[in-house]
């Protein structure tokens, strides 16, 4: 796919290479852009199910990020641990896509690709908004083509599914080179809150999960004291 991109970057009209964030890259933008949108995809929803052995984790005690799952399957996943609460948003995954660079496009995909090594691959979707436009509100094509990162079922670092209270009893008390997995929860539930005063971009299984791990946070300082 990487010498598919690449080719495309210097065809004539080519509207650059964008990138679709749905966790940290909606917070933590360590590269280069000429544009961002804030947008969502289809199809999918967003679950805390993929352990991360390096960021917000160790290989001993690994912690968890977000990746995407497709609805079909999540359905079925979810079936085992007797269900969880929805995105209520019709399959969108809210994030921000953004296009990258022009020049720096083969730097900064090997960056990602660094970057998302745990277990990650890159897929193409299509982003759509359903903001205001030109007075329809209209749901609309923000970008027809971007990259995103997802660790698929088949890596072993997918964990799913897991409840959200397994969840975020090793959110709250786990750690990695790129600091507390809490943090990682806070700041994605936060600039999911920042994106857009219009829309409600938070989702159920964030919401529970921010929530859960509060309460554990809290329990552990009663104990403590």
């Amino acid at each position: 796919m990487r010498q598919e991109i690449e080719a495309k970057v210097n065809e004539e009209g080519s509207e650059g290479v964008w990138v679709f964030g749905y966790g940290s890259l909606i917070w933590k933008v360590d590269f280069p852009v000429e544009e961002r949108r804030v947008g969502y995809i289809k199809g999918f929803e967003r679950r805390f199910w993929q352990k991360s052995h390096d960021h917000r984790g160790t290989p001993e005690k690994p912690g968890y990020v977000v990746t995407l799952v497709e609805n079909e399957q999540l359905a079925e996943l979810e079936k085992s641990i007797g269900g969880q609460s929805k995105s209520g948003d019709d399959g969108k995954c809210y994030g921000v896509v953004y296009r990258i660079k022009k020049g720096l496009e083969k730097e900064v995909l090997d960056h990602l690709d660094h970057r998302e090594k745990d277990g990650y691959t890159v897929h193409k979707v299509c982003v759509y908004s359903d903001e205001p436009r030109d007075g329809s509100e209209e749901e609309h094509v923000v970008v027809k083509e971007a990259l995103v990162y997802i660790g698929q079922a088949e890596n072993s670092s997918f964990a799913g599914p897991v409840t959200n209270e397994e969840v975020a009893r090793v959110i709250a008390n786990t750690i990695g080179l790129s600091g507390t997995n809490q943090e990682y929860l806070f700041n994605l539930c936060e600039a999911l809150r920042g994106l857009t005063p219009s829309h409600m971009l938070v989702d159920d299984h964030l919401l529970e999960l921010e929530g859960l791990v509060h309460k554990f946070i809290m329990l552990e300082y009663c104990i403590s004291v």
